[in-house]
């Protein structure tokens, strides 16, 4: 019987790890991702303290720092549910069941899929999801980004060291990207913006081969492509939690008040998978450290 399981093991998890370590709680982080999707940005530089580190090298930094606790671990599971037993809860998983007396919902999100023809047809053969994953095979090649947040625009700049043309189509008037990174888009000679055209269809023979558009682009609505990288936002990972009773908002995000407690007693969240309006590392490992502290007074309070 653990104190508290944290499911999921980004920023949030491991800093809620980290806290709930110094307050001698019994912990577990289960999770099928050490570090989490930080682990694929290239260079993070709104770190307090830190001017410019590599996601990955943050993330084993994190989680470096939870497990020095003697009583934290970190399992490697894929969590498939929770449940209630008496005051208590369990976390079913792919390799077993865990109790504990509180939970903490850090599992923060999974990308969101375009959901048009072909899209699963070329899946890791011409379509992904991560550049920092999947860019190098591109070298001197064309490629896609599908979406005009910060993150698209962030995952065309760097793009842009392998391909010898990067396309950013999105369906909007302008892209939604932070001024830095839109002036770096607006200099580089490589990347070239079609705005106001959504992707209908995914097309190709063996391996993907063009796009179909919604609109004709310079005379044409298929564009030749190599290779093709959504970024068009991610989803909570907030499955989990459909028989728990946590109340979720419209975008399935679980809401927490300011203490990160959410609906349901014993039950806490932080970082993506919440209601927080800014999602970022830093704000994600604060609201973790939060959600620790809370579930302390909780496990306090039961204890008395």
């Amino acid at each position: 019987m653990y104190d508290v399981a944290i499911i999921g093991g980004g920023p949030a998890g491991l800093s809620a790890a980290m806290y709930a370590g110094r307050l001698k709680l019994k912990t577990v982080i289960l999770t099928k991702e050490r570090g989490g999707t930080i682990v694929n940005a290239t260079e993070v530089m709104n770190w307090p303290g830190i001017k410019k580190i590599e996601g990955a090298l943050l993330a084993k930094q994190l989680e470096e720092h939870a497990l020095d606790y003697s009583n934290v671990e970190i399992k490697d599971v894929i969590v498939t549910g929770i449940k209630k037993k008496n005051n208590d809860f369990v976390v079913i998983t792919q390799n077993g069941e865990y109790e504990a007396r509180s939970i903490i919902l850090a599992a923060g999100t999974e990308v969101r899929k375009l959901g048009i023809p072909g899209e699963e047809k070329y899946a890791g053969n011409g379509v992904h999801y991560c550049a920092l994953c999947d860019g190098f095979f591109y070298k001197d090649k064309t490629v896609a980004v599908i979406g005009g947040s910060d993150s698209a625009a962030k995952e065309a700049l760097l793009l842009t060291r392998w391909a010898k043309k990067v396309y950013i189509i999105y369906r909007g008037e302008k892209l939604r990207a932070e001024p830095i990174n839109l002036d770096k888009i607006k200099s580089s000679d490589k990347i070239e913006v079609i705005n106001n055209t959504n992707v209908v269809e995914i097309k190709g023979k063996e391996t993907l081969e063009y796009l179909v558009l919604d609109k004709p682009y310079k005379g044409n609505k298929e564009l030749q492509i190599d290779g093709v990288f959504v970024e068009i936002g991610r989803v909570p990972a907030t499955v989990l939690v459909k028989d728990t009773g946590v109340e979720l908002n419209e975008k399935g995000e679980v809401i927490t008040d300011k203490e990160g407690r959410t609906n349901a007693q014993g039950i806490f969240a932080a970082g993506d998978i919440t209601n927080s309006k800014f999602k970022q590392a830093i704000t994600a490992a604060a609201e973790g450290v939060i959600a620790a502290y809370s579930a302390y007074v909780y496990l306090q309070s039961i204890r008395e």
